[in-house]
């Protein structure tokens, strides 16, 4: 009875974890067991497995205690003990990147590996090839293809995946095995098959061609391995990709013929593999669409959980790019909404919300809000994530979607989930001008009982930001000012910023903000008492100027950056003030948001950085580039040849307020050439200045290497704007394919024509988003701005959406006031933006548009140089 009792309290108290209060110090001395004679194999055990429970929940061990615990579990090989052997084994791959000395137990493995034991040989292979690196390889070759090729489908599977990973540090030597991976393929083991793939892809993947007649010969064989076949999808899914076939032409190609024979294979993985591949090519037809679908469909149905799950993952992300399609398959997946696996009924319900009509709307939230709280918050943001995309579809039901937003945001969950709640209600606000006072009066609700820190400032941001211009801005204060009463230091700071930015846009509170600044320069914080003196003094001033420069139109300095320019400031001498115009004023980066809804991790978010923050590292290893200054523009990359060629280039325009660096990224796909002093000759237009030439000495096959132009340009803003002839231009030497070593020293000079490239008006300028454009657009009315105007007939485009696309992308300016976005149905249109063009000089663009039998366009340019107005009115003309 005793023992009962104490069995039932265990249960009550939970599951025990019998190693959660190790200690690194007492298991290593533990490790003195290994030398004893005869070897206790249990207590050994015992002890091998507390030092991988320690490795695993990520203990240091330093190189010294590795190495010392490596040598005493050497001494284990005297033992027979099978299970003591294999934690030898795992003991040795997990110590091997730590420990030094390891090769000592190459002979012992070797032995192991080639013995009679196939119980040992597996587990020594894979420990074998962890301590083994490039040099010491050729020793255990032999070893190694007669393992590849072994009839144990356990040993042979180890030594493939080895190679596999072998093949990263040692490419060469795991290249001379591929007859016996070719061999391997024949096996009639299912996982020998489709590891024996994967390595002779891999050591194939480089060479298209080898790969095309790898692909073609499997395909006109039946592989038994689903593993296998599924991979061979892949790959032929690729080559389909590369090739780029047009959709006309796609029913012929031989490979996609075989994967619509895998929709007919015994197997149901090989068939959703299939299915999935076909929907997700780029270019397609219904009609190679249509057998994909159906399969999709049918599985939708199937009484496995598994296939309903795959079936409409898929279905929910293809459901924005095969709308009709998806379409199709809508009343199984409205059978599906009631489905017991909560999983598979989420991905339903957003799957329709994607597809349906507007007026199904309310029909499908009500059956999402009864079931909602039941799952996890994972399947949450994917229903959150849906709605965002519904409410960019049908705008008019944005009061709908942002009540039941609201609802979510009151309930229980995690960071993240609210996270991507707010994200999605701040996307609503600025995309639907009608949302704004609904929307922020959802969020100023969730702010009085919100526990996340970094959600609260973030709302508040939003407040300062677009609540002085909403239709009664005073019902905002009560909410921002209780953060300041109630909130901890960083969310009262972040209240006052919002308080300031009401002070700076609204005349008429002025005075009640000026109260509540006073009082919180009362308040127990440094912070919060420092920026209510600062925002004080400069609202006491009564001069717009300082309130559009320091509280409404604050520019957005790139952090990164600026912590390097005070980094290298501090390190020099010190005899001059800190400047901060040397800093960029990047541009704010948009999150870019995966298709792909359930790709949901619990790492943390990557910081969003700017362009100009990805050039700044590399361009200051250049020698004299501080000189030019600060970066104002770095635009996105340009092929300068086919992806197909020889000798592969792009070129990155690091744009500076008088110099343009234009930066060549290079790759030589030729394995038996080896370049050197590989550069870009440019053909300059008429008042550009080539400054430098940064060359790179060496360019081997399949590595990307970078070369550099300097050029300044012209004094002339109008002189900008043009075209750029350029030729590569090296020394190529003929080398060894295997080894890249080059025959000779002796070498010829060879050149490459590349496509020309273009500065244009985009390039220069940075686009930047003005919070309230009218109030500095009427400011712009002065003597200090110029003004240009024109009308032009846009005859290329037949809408007036196309007509402001079209201008966004060839000024490169930030629309403001969501303009950028014509109403349906209407045929005038004005379109706001501004931006900084190079050197400083500020740009606001208004453009009336009307649509009659085509668009015409009144622009008007008001800007600090009127060379930089007459550029951007020539730029549409």
């Amino acid at each position: 009875m005793g023992s009962f009792r104490r069995d039932k309290d265990e249960e009550e108290d939970g599951p025990t974890n019998i190693y959660q209060n190790l200690e690194k110090t007492s298991v290593l001395q533990e490790t003195r067991t290994f030398n004893e004679t005869p070897v206790n194999a249990r207590k050994c055990i015992h002890i091998l497995t507390k030092i991988l429970y320690l490795i695993n929940q990520g203990e240091q061990l330093a190189a010294r205690e590795a190495t010392d615990c490596f040598f005493a579990m050497t001494k284990l090989f005297q033992s027979k003990d099978v299970v003591l052997r294999r934690m030898v084994y795992l003991g040795i791959k997990e110590l091997s990147s730590i420990a030094e000395d390891v090769i000592i137990v190459t002979s012992s493995l070797t032995k192991d590996m080639t013995g009679k034991e196939d119980l040992y040989r597996a587990a020594a292979i894979r420990a074998l090839c962890s301590i083994t690196d490039h040099t010491m390889l050729q020793a255990v070759e032999r070893y190694m293809k007669q393992c590849i090729v072994d009839k144990n489908a356990a040993v042979s599977c180890a030594a493939l995946v080895s190679s596999l990973r072998l093949a990263t540090t040692a490419g060469d030597v795991v290249k001379r095995w591929a007859n016996e991976a070719q061999e391997a393929l024949n096996s009639d083991n299912i996982m020998v098959q489709y590891h024996a793939l994967g390595l002779l892809y891999h050591i194939r993947k480089s060479d298209r061609l080898a790969v095309s007649k790898l692909v073609n010969k499997l395909t006109r064989s039946s592989m038994k391995s689903p593993y296998a076949v599924c991979m061979l999808i892949r790959i032929a899914c690729k080559l389909i990709e590369e090739e780029d076939i047009p959709s006309e032409e796609l029913s012929d190609s031989p490979l996609f013929t075989f994967i619509e024979s895998c929709l007919r294979h015994k197997s149901e993985m090989v068939i959703y593999e299939a299915a999935h591949a076909i929907v997700n090519l780029k270019n397609t037809n219904p009609r190679v669409l249509s057998p994909a679908f159906s399969i999709l469909q049918l599985f939708c149905s199937s009484p496995k959980a598994t296939l309903r799950f795959a079936a409409v993952r898929t279905l929910n992300k293809v459901a924005m790019t095969h709308p009709a399609a998806v379409t199709t398959c809508n009343l199984d997946l409205e059978g599906l909404i009631t489905d017991s696996n909560r999983s598979v009924a989420t991905l339903a319900i957003t799957t329709l919300l994607k597809t349906g009509a507007e007026s199904s709307v309310e029909r499908l939230m009500k059956q999402i809000s009864s079931f909602v709280a039941e799952i996890s918050d994972e399947f949450k943001i994917v229903v959150v994530q849906a709605i965002c995309a519904l409410c960019t579809k049908y705008p008019r039901k944005h009061t709908v979607l942002m009540n039941f937003l609201s609802g979510m945001l009151r309930e229980e969950g995690g960071l993240e989930y609210k996270t991507s709640i707010v994200d999605t209600i701040i996307t609503i606000i600025e995309e639907n001008a009608d949302a704004k006072e609904s929307g922020l009066s959802h969020l100023c609700e969730f702010i009085e009982d919100c526990e996340h820190v970094s959600l609260a400032v973030r709302i508040l941001h939003l407040l300062g930001k677009e609540g002085p211009f909403a239709a009664t801005p005073s019902k905002y204060i009560r909410f921002i000012y209780n953060r300041v009463i109630l909130e901890s230091p960083i969310v009262r700071a972040a209240a006052v910023t919002a308080l300031s930015q009401f002070g700076a846009s609204c005349p008429a509170l002025l005075s009640n903000i000026l109260v509540l600044l006073g009082r919180c320069q009362m308040d127990p914080d440094d912070e919060v008492r420092d920026r209510a003196t600062y925002y004080l003094s400069i609202l006491n001033s009564e001069k717009p100027e300082l309130y559009k420069n320091y509280i409404i139109e604050r520019e957005n300095c790139s952090l990164a950056l600026l912590e390097k320019a005070l980094s290298d400031h501090l390190n020099g001498e010190l005899n001059s003030r800190f400047d901060i115009s040397i800093v960029p004023k990047a541009a704010i980066v948009k999150e870019e948001i995966s298709n792909d809804m359930m790709l949901i991790t619990n790492t943390p978010r990557v910081p969003k950085i700017t362009r100009e923050e990805e050039s700044a590292a590399r361009l200051a290893l250049l020698p004299g580039i501080q000189v030019l200054g600060p970066i104002h523009r770095t635009t996105a990359p340009i092929q300068l040849t086919e992806s197909e060629t020889e000798y592969t280039v792009q070129c990155i325009k690091h744009i500076f307020a008088q110099h343009v660096v234009f930066q060549f990224d290079c790759l030589n796909t030729l394995s038996e050439q080896f370049l050197e002093n590989v550069r870009v000759d440019l053909t300059l237009p008429e008042g550009y200045t080539t400054r430098a030439v940064i060359q790179c000495p060496k360019l081997a096959y399949n590595e990307l290497q970078t070369t550099f132009v300097i050029v300044e340009f012209p004094p002339d803003a109008a002189s900008s704007v043009a075209s750029f002839g350029a030729t590569l231009r090296f020394v190529v030497k003929d080398c060894d394919p295997v080894t890249g070593e080059p025959d000779s020293d002796e070498g010829y000079n060879d050149e490459y024509m590349l496509e020309d490239l273009e500065i244009t008006v985009a390039d220069q300028i940075q686009k930047t988003k003005k919070n309230n454009f009218q109030v500095a657009w009427d400011a712009a009315d002065s003597e200090e701005w110029l003004q240009a105007e024109d009308t032009f007939v846009l005859s290329a485009v037949s809408t007036l959406q196309d007509a402001v696309n079209s201008i966004v992308k060839i000024l490169g300016l930030g629309a403001a006031n969501l303009s950028e976005k014509v109403p349906e149905g209407t045929h005038l249109h004005t379109l706001l933006c501004s931006g900084n063009f190079r050197g400083g000089a500020e740009v606001l663009v208004r453009a009336k548009l009307a649509l009659s039998e085509g668009v015409t366009l009144n622009l008007t340019v008001r800007s600090t140089d009127q060379d930089v107005a007459e550029l951007i009115t020539a730029a549409i003309g």
